[in-house]
């Protein structure tokens, strides 16, 4: 199925979970990272339980040091 992460086009199995896009785009370091599907946050406890929709229009932001 197509989904959004970024605003960019991608492909995932059907019945996939956010933890599982969130270590497809960023590896498995997620410290320091937000999600949101459709703009709802998604706590990081609940991205192993969060499924993941055709169309879904998925953020990822990490927190970068600086000023």
């Amino acid at each position: 199925m197509t989904i959004s992460v970024n605003n960019q086009a991608t492909e995932v199995e059907a019945q996939t979970v956010l933890s599982n896009v969130v270590f497809q785009q960023i590896g498995e370091n997620s410290r320091g990272i937000a999600v949101a599907i459709n703009g709802q946050v998604i706590p990081k406890d609940s991205w192993q339980e969060t499924p993941v929709g055709e169309n879904d229009d998925i953020l990822i932001i990490k927190a970068t040091q600086g000023g």
